[in-house]
């Protein structure tokens, strides 16, 4: 099996491009955030599904996790349902570490370290197991994944485009318009912004989007009850 995370994606593009919307249609797609629980989980879990129901077989892989001792169910284990998988979990997070802390740290705390190749060589056991791949990161864009990597770095391995979740909160303009000139700066691609609206957050909605679509016209914005129109 090719252990080179880039010829990975390109492989699942090839299996992918028959079955995907045009706008998945390079097998993969790389979800991250512009913080750590602005509900990129549940975005990708809800984009699971949607592709589910479409017949679309979907992988789900989450490279790191931590917080897992505060977690229940894990991500994994909701990322697995909404695919309609039924693998072992250590093939949709094959690391997890309890402390709810940055994964090098609470790795470090458990006497351990995150082992970087695994991050990207983990997805290889997608390879021919799925026709498109949910790759979930861990805390913001750049937040620190392992010691030496973050998020961003990873995503440019995998060269998946790359689902943006923003919480729907003041500092949701300044922290997008952060986040997509540094994906541009790694030449990764942003599919789309979802503007996710999380329990007890004040109503800015209206005002977030119009201030980011005027910023950034060029890339697409949803709310998560549009996602739907994401994939049609």
């Amino acid at each position: 099996m090719n252990d080179n995370p880039v010829s990975h994606a390109n492989n699942l593009s090839q299996s992918g491009n028959r079955f995907s919307r045009q706008r998945l249609g390079s097998g993969g797609l790389f979800v991250i955030g512009t913080d750590t629980e602005v509900g990129k989980t549940f975005v990708a879990c809800r984009l699971a599904e949607l592709l589910v129901k479409r017949g679309i077989r979907v992988g789900v892989y989450k490279p790191v996790a931590s917080g897992s001792e505060e977690s229940t169910p894990s991500d994994a284990e909701l990322l697995r349902a909404a695919a309609n998988q039924n693998c072992d979990l250590q093939h949709i997070c094959p690391q997890q570490f309890s402390a709810a802390v940055a994964p090098p740290i609470a790795a470090a705390k458990e006497g351990r370290e995150v082992d970087e190749a695994l991050l990207a060589t983990g997805a290889n056991w997608w390879l021919g197991r799925c026709e498109l791949l949910i790759v979930e990161g861990a805390g913001g864009a750049l937040s620190p994944i392992s010691a030496h990597q973050t998020v961003l770095d990873l995503a440019v391995q995998f060269a998946f485009p790359l689902l943006l979740v923003v919480a729907n909160r003041v500092g949701a303009v300044n922290h997008t318009l952060l986040t997509l000139e540094a994906a541009q700066k790694r030449g990764l691609r942003v599919e789309a912004i979802v503007l996710n609206r999380l329990p007890g957050s004040r109503e800015h909605g209206s005002c977030n989007r119009k201030l980011i679509e005027d910023f950034a016209p060029s890339t697409d914005i949803f709310e998560t009850d549009e996602l739907p129109r994401l994939i049609d």
